[in-house]
């Protein structure tokens, strides 16, 4: 009761703006309180149920005959009268003050930066179609709707608009939070209060599916686009929690066709569900309705009417809707392209495109903007820029960016200062860091960027005009923009009417750069403006500019020009595949911010215009293959595109099976041998996939890799809001040389998942690494992890390829003759063919000719480096062919003469992008230089130096950079091997070979060319010391790469490297004994040397924290350092044995052991020595060094140790062994038989086996531990990776049973390497009888955590603990050690230590998994990951590929083996249950894209892995 008194009250206290709007209880409240009537006369009209909407229509004798006498009757009629005037006022004059006016949200737009500010006033009003592109409008103010009712009326009203939309043709916004007539203005921005924005977006969702018929829906959900929130600010600007909310409608022809679409009053779903309760002969089936936009709002045409026809109307609509249709395409067409007549058309079309009038086949490549202050409504008018991609646009207005023309054009541009290009660094540097070629940059050359203030006109060239000129300076450099192929626009959206005008200095500059007009183009808004431009022009340059001016056409007639030079396919809207097989829109400005990529859309080429003949024949003569090739092949007529054997097998078997799988991005690598169509397959694949994946490829192979995954992420989601992708992404990479770039960037994108909270249950992207291979093996392809294409077709390929050589003599007769890349595959590749290609096309080659000395270039950089090119402009400049700025340039290829059938013109994606020249085939590039070589006498070298020596090749050149990176590279690069390591590149070596000696001088061109370069010296050290052996003239360039890169580590070996191959060669002869003079020197090399390797350790262990630090770089530790130390005391152990102190006996060994290990000082040695008078020059000698030598067995201990545990407890990224590191390990191996000779046996105790006592025998067992590497943790666990005889492991089990039970100095190390030998020994032989029982080591593991732990040993503990005692699933709990209960805090203590010990060397490493939680019980519980890969007779690559993708994990064999562990998500880690439900163990994800988007609590399974950074989580489900 009292409850209800409460409400009751505070209803009454809250008397409503609106009087109609008022209860019986506001009436009384107003009477008692307003009025001040008596109490009786007021309950009077309470009693009555009198409310707002009654008193309102109450008169005199209305009130007299309830009983209310005159006098309150007079107050009453009054008092409400007055009120009702002074709300009259309040609202006009509420009217009045709000009058000022704002533009709407951009249509179809989400990220823009408007915002509506409150009581502001809509410039649109609410209308019908008008011509279908503009947009209608509806308002609700949606203010006064309920919490309980809003999301259903926002539903019903957004659903009721777009049916009327999508039937009317016309684009439209229907607005939530803005008010109309008769409460407020119309337009009357107030806004609404979205606590849950994504609550809005599933309504809308859910509400198509259940008022739309459902063949509609796909189409219904395009046109319906997401729901956006447009933030509303306070009158004063400031920030409030309210918005707009809106929903655009945009129903496209190719969407809609002739569709009609019906809607239902309430959810289909809810009506299905009450239908089974409709009584029979009763119809509760709701009504369609069929709306369409009449006037200002919607209206049924199915709505009950008392018309004798009641469906008239709707059938008359229904009928002329074909004719709706056309002009809705026409207003689309329209809208994309409008182009009015004028006779200066043809005339801009003729100078914007340099006559071809073609923008697609433009004289120009590249286009430059210069342009000042514009105006609100041309910018409409202006889409013509984003279709001419300018390299720069110069702009002078200081405002573009907050609403100016690049606040316009800003997703599609890059904000530049004129300082940025100021020349501080080479220029292909600036010009990366500017992205020229890429995005486009925006330089403001008047302020606007980085708060830097504008000029006024008369200051601007003292204040801003240098700078503007370094700009100009700079975009006018042949090695920037090719020479005469590029525009500059000058863009006149202000009439330019003073002298001292930014934009005509800027003119000047232009002018005086490029020497003339002919680059120029001015365009004018009307006559006016042309005639100051002109006049001043002329005034002061004394230039007639009318030539270069278009000013009779309006900006709107400018921009449908232009686009109409455009072909079909670019003008055409583009689409991406959508879930459902419906499609979406892909906005050129989206596409262009995707510039690492290729994207390929689903109606690709459609609509195009391009040349089939030419296409063709590029191809078919060795060009690379185009979307517009598989086109074709794709038309009516035409017969199909060569369908290789492997394409089936790709699509149906190897893409399914990717797939099913569970991690966000996975990979499969397609191997092919160069030039059998790789390429083409990869993308015939992608074609052919279009309409299942978002396909694209990847530009640029040297592009950032985060950048790419950022971008790849962002087509994944592209117009999916905040809904899941369903579609996924299939990217693919093309000429990746290392294939470990492929699994960082497979990481990079599940990094960029997880960021984005995208679950992935199943693959989200697809990467196809096509990646050529010099090996013509074939691996398993059944694993899935690699497709290989070599060299030889199949029956059914060559009959193929016989059939469309036919089809291609009929069409190009004998051009087909020249159609080298496809004859060479027809021809199955055959030497014979392609050599006599060669010969047949050489036989007038003279290498006097300028033609013929760049077709001997490009087969050289083509042989030694894959897909090497020249630029066209080199070209150019070296055949001396001069271009034009008109159409009637000379192609460069045909300047090569009867070469040209050999070159094909390509782009290549450098610093800036650039068109090039490059041999048609790889097979046709060797056997030409082979052919040069044998008939035209032409040496490998003699091109090499041609190369290196031309200053014409390297001066400012479009592709500069890039034939600098390729020259070098076939210097440089080495190829690697295991059995054998290359000393110098494949060319370098060739040329010594062909022509020994002249390798010298093609090495010392090379270091006049690249004088900084501080690899090329090291080259050259490397070369005199490892060829030449002239280590002084070594040591020098060694010198001077160290001058260049003081810390690298790399470079510092170097030096290392050339004072130990000193000293190798300096031992070589074999001089026994070594004199004293010699050893002297000997010893002293070898001091520095172990120096030098020293630092170089270093040097790399501060290289890889910094890596680690800034996480950019994952180049792994360079253990060069180590190695060098260990060889250069490796060459000490020999210099003594050939010393007649240490080489007489057996026993002189001991000694010289001894002494290296500082157990005896050479003092006492010599007072022990009967011949000490006649060796004295050698003690004194010795003695010099003594501190070196009694480090040696200390040191090479220490760098064993480590190198071990670098190399058994860290594995590549990716799974990889690197070749140079399996080299390395090699050579450790042997530099480890020479310690453990020396150091790990005694050969004078070795005669008296006999006389062992325990003392002895634990000595002999330590040595034979350390021998066998079995002293460490991380040695016991590499047997677990060699295949070695368990017998060996048995017998080290017994020398540690040996250590344990007679040892008096027993280490806290050997009891937890006897926890590792008992568990490797049992993965070695499971039957043997030789391992301690496991409760036994359980216990014997507990007693050691109880010990003190010294630092050292703390990794090697912890790891084996949480190993064992991982709970176990089917044991009691009493039957669990205590310590199990404590694992949670080992995990923490061993991830601690792993970056106590690992932090150094750990970086572009990941931690090695050893073992795997198997279902088994006891030691058998771990299973090594060696097991696992047994199951697959597969190469490395596979299984890392296998891994990364984590197929290896759904064999059957692996999940018999392994135990699924069960847990939950929390705080981005998992928590696994066990049978101690207080036990909190966290296990990090391998992949943590398989939890993002996971709530915390999620259960879910998963494999767990030990590694030595704790437990990690596999396979998640």
């Amino acid at each position: 009761m009292m409850a209800a008194q409460s409400e009751v009250k505070k209803e009454e206290d809250d008397l409503s703006a609106d009087i109609k709007d008022w209860t019986k209880h506001h009436v009384r409240q107003w009477a008692l309180t307003k009025v001040r009537v008596d109490a009786k006369f007021a309950n009077i009209l309470f009693e009555q149920d009198i409310g707002g909407a009654s008193l309102l229509l109450l008169d005199k004798a209305d009130l007299q005959g309830l009983g209310i006498t005159f006098g309150p009757v007079k107050l009453l009629i009054s008092a409400r009268d007055e009120l009702l005037k002074l709300r009259q006022e309040l609202v006009t004059s509420t009217r009045s003050e709000s009058r000022k006016t704002c533009k709407p949200y951009p249509f179809y737009r989400y990220h823009d930066t408007c915002r509506y500010i409150e009581e502001y006033i809509l410039d649109v009003t609410e209308s019908g179609a008008s011509d279908y592109i503009e947009p209608c409008h509806e308002y609700k103010a949606f203010i006064h709707t309920s919490a309980e009712n809003e999301m259903n009326k926002f539903t019903q009203e957004v659903i009721r608009f777009a049916a009327a939309c999508m039937n009317s043709r016309t684009n439209g916004t229907i607005h939530f939070g803005v008010g109309d007539q008769p409460d407020f203005t119309h337009g009357q921005v107030l806004g609404v209060i979205a606590r849950d924005k994504e609550a809005f977006q599933n309504a809308l969702k859910h509400a198509i599916d259940g008022h739309f018929e459902y063949k509609h829906i796909p189409a219904a959900k395009i046109c319906i686009k997401p729901v956006r929130f447009v933030g509303v600010l306070n009158q004063d600007r400031t920030s409030s929690e309210k918005c707009v909310i809106e929903v655009d409608v945009v129903p496209d022809s190719v969407i809609c066709k002739e569709n009609i679409y019906h809607v239902l009053p309430v959810d289909n779903r809810k009506a299905k569900k009450s239908k089974g309760k409709e009584a029979e002969g009763t119809e509760l089936k709701p009504s369609k309705q069929f709306f369409i936009r009449d006037g200002s709002s919607c209206r049924n045409l199915l709505a009950p009417t008392t018309f004798a026809k009641p469906k008239e109307e709707y059938n008359r609509f229904s009928n002329s809707l074909p004719e709706v249709l056309q002009l809705r395409k026409q207003a689309e067409e329209k809208h994309l392209r409008e182009v009015k007549r004028s006779h200066q058309g043809s005339r801009l079309s003729q100078m914007i495109t340099g006559g071809s009038h073609s923008l697609d086949k433009s004289h120009f490549e590249r286009y430059l903007i210069v342009t000042n202050k514009s105006h609100p409504i041309q910018l409409e008018s202006l889409a013509f820029l984003q279709e001419l991609n300018p390299t720069a646009v110069l702009d002078l207005d200081p405002e573009s960016k907050e609403n100016g023309l690049q606040k316009h054009f800003e997703e599609q541009c890059t904000v530049h200062s004129p300082a940025q290009y100021k020349i501080t660094d080479t220029v292909e540097v600036i010009a990366g860091k500017l992205e020229l070629t890429r995005n486009t940059s925006w330089v403001f050359c008047n302020g606007g960027a980085n708060d830097e203030k504008p000029s006024e006109m008369e200051t601007w060239l003292i204040d801003k005009g240098a700078s503007v000129r370094d700009v100009i300076s700079f975009l006018c450099r042949k090695d920037i923009l090719p020479q005469k192929r590029f525009l500059v626009v000058f863009l006149l959206l202000s009439t330019v009417s003073e002298k001292m005008d930014p934009l005509l200095e800027t003119f000047a500059m232009f002018w005086q750069e490029l020497k003339g007009t002919e680059q120029i183009l001015c365009i004018c808004e009307n006559d006016k403006a042309f005639t100051c431009w002109k006049d001043l022009i002329k005034a002061r340059y004394e230039i007639d500019i009318s030539g270069r001016c278009i000013y009779e056409l309006s900006f709107s007639e400018v921009n449908g020009t232009i686009l109409s030079l455009l072909s079909e396919n670019r003008r055409a809207s583009r689409f991406l595949p959508c879930n459902g097989e419906s499609r979406v829109l892909l906005e050129r400005r989206v596409e262009m911010s995707l510039n690492t990529l290729n994207v390929l859309c689903v109606n690709q080429c459609e609509g195009g215009s391009e040349d089939k003949a030419v296409i063709e024949e590029n191809f078919y003569k060795g060009g690379k293959v185009s979307w517009w090739n598989f086109y074709f092949s794709d038309q009516p007529g035409s017969s199909p595109f060569i369908k290789r054997d492997k394409f089936d097998f790709i699509i149906n078997i190897v893409i399914p099976d990717l797939c099913s799988l569970t991690t966000a991005c996975v990979s499969f690598n397609l191997m092919h041998v160069p030039g059998c169509g790789g390429t083409t397959l990869a993308m015939h694949i992608l074609w052919t996939s279009k309409e299942k994946f978002r396909c694209a490829v990847l530009e640029d192979s040297n592009a950032d890799l985060a950048k790419v995954a950022d971008h790849v992420v962002k087509l994944l989601m592209h117009d999916h809001n905040e809904q899941l992708p369903q579609i996924p992404v299939l990217l693919m990479i093309d000429d990746f040389e290392d294939i470990e770039k492929v699994y960082e960037l497979q990481q990079l994108i599940e990094k960029q998942c997880v960021k984005k909270d995208i679950q992935s249950r199943s693959p989200q992207v697809i990467l196809l690494n096509c990646m050529r291979s010099e090996s013509t093996s074939e691996p398993d392809e059944k694993l899935g992890g690699s497709v290989f294409l070599g060299n030889k077709l199949s029956e059914k390929e060559q009959k193929q390829f016989e059939q469309k050589l036919v089809e291609i003599e009929k069409v190009y007769k004998k051009n087909a003759e020249t159609f080298y890349g496809f004859m060479i595959m027809k021809s199955n590749f055959l030497p014979e063919y392609v050599k006599g290609v060669a010969h047949n096309t050489l036989k007038s080659f003279s290498f006097d000719q300028k033609h013929a000395q760049l077709i001997a270039v490009l087969a050289l950089l083509n042989v030694y480096c894959k897909g090497a090119s020249l630029s066209v402009s080199l070209c150019e400049e070296y055949l001396d062919i001069l271009p034009k700025p008109y159409c009637g340039s000379v192609r460069v290829e045909d300047e090569f003469g009867k070469f040209s059938t050999l070159i094909t013109s390509i782009l290549v994606q450098g610093m800036v992008l650039f068109k090039a020249v490059k041999m048609i085939h790889s097979s046709i590039a060797y056997h030409c230089l082979q052919e040069l070589t044998t008939t035209h006498h032409v040496k490998k070298a003699d091109i090499i130096n041609l190369l290196l020596t031309t200053d014409k090749f390297f001066e400012s050149t479009q592709g500069k950079h890039t034939l600098m990176q390729d020259v070098r590279n076939i210097l440089v690069k080495r190829h690697y091997s295991v059995s054998e390591e290359s000393l110098f590149s494949p060319l370098i070596q060739d040329i010594a070979n062909e022509t020994e000696g002249l390798e010298e001088f093609v090495l010392q061109n090379a270091s006049k060319r690249y004088e900084t370069d501080s690899i090329i010296s090291q080259l050259l050290a490397r070369y005199y010391y490892l060829k030449k052996k002239h280590f002084q003239e070594a040591k020098t360039w060694a010198l001077k790469a160290k001058e260049l890169s003081r810390e690298s580590s790399y470079i510092t070996d170097t030096s290392a490297q050339v004072i130990k191959h000193e000293l190798r060669s300096a031992i070589a002869n074999k001089e026994n004994p070594i004199e004293p003079e010699k050893l002297q020197r000997f010893l002293k090399l070898a001091q520095s040397a172990i120096e030098v390797f020293q630092e170089v350790h270093s040097l790399a262990k501060k290289e890889s924290v910094q890596r680690f630090q800034t996480r950019m770089d994952k180049c792994p530790l360079n253990t060069a350092g180590c190695l060098g130390e260990i060889q250069v005391a490796g060459l000490v152990i020999q210099i003594l044995e050939r010393t007649p102190i240490f080489s007489a006996d057996n026993l002189h060994h001991d000694i010289m052991s001894a002494v290296l290990s500082d157990r005896m000082n050479l003092r006492d040695l010599e007072k022990s020595d009967p011949k000490r008078s006649k060796h004295k020059m050698y003690y004194s000698i010795l003695g010099q060094f003594d501190d070196l030598l009694y480090k040696i067995r200390m040191r090479m201990k220490m760098n064993f140790d480590f190198l071990e545990n670098f190399y058994v407890n860290l594995s590549s990224r990716f799974g990889i062994r690197d070749i140079r590191e399996q080299v390395a390990q090699k050579e450790l191996f042997r530099c480890f038989k020479q310690y453990a000779d020396l150091f790990c046996q005694s050969k004078a105790q070795l005669r008296n086996k006999g006389m062992m006592n325990t003392m002895l025998q634990v000595i002999l067992a330590r040595q034979y531990l350390e021998m066998r590497k079995a002293d460490t943790h991380s040695g016991i666990l590499n047997y677990l990776l060699l295949a070695i005889p368990s017998d060996v492991m048995e017998k080290i089990s017994k020398q540690y049973e040996c250590v344990l039970q007679n040892a008096v100095d027993l280490t806290l190390k050997e009891k937890i390497n006897v926890i590792y030998v008992n568990v490797v020994l049992c993965c070695k032989k499971p039957g043997s009888r030789l391992f301690m029982p496991y409760r036994k080591t359980l216990e014997f593991l507990c007693r050691l955590l109880q010990e003190k732990i010294p630092l050292d040993d703390n990794l090697a503990l912890y790891f084996i603990a949480v190993g064992l005692l991982w709970p176990q699933k089917h044991s009691e709990i009493t039957q669990q050690p205590a310590e199990c209960k404590r694992l949670g805090h080992f995990v923490s203590l061993l991830r601690t230590a792993y970056n106590a010990v690992m932090k150094e060397v750990c970086n572009g490493k990941r931690p090695f998994v050893h073992f795997l939680l198997g279902k088994k019980q006891g030691y058998e519980r771990l299973i090594p990951l060696g097991e696992i890969e047994k199951i697959y007779s597969a190469g490395q690559e596979q299984i890392s590929s296998l891994w990364e993708n984590g197929k290896i994990w759904k064999d059957k064999i692996v999940q018999e083996l392994l135990c699924r562990v069960t847990g939950e998500v929390r705080n981005n880690v998992l928590v696994p249950y066990t049978i101690f439900p207080d036990l909190k163990i966290e296990v990090i994800p391998l992949f943590r894209s398989q939890i993002s988007g996971r709530a915390s609590g999620s259960k879910v399974s998963f494999f767990v892995g030990f590694s030595m950074k704790g437990p990690v989580a596999i396979d998640i489900d």
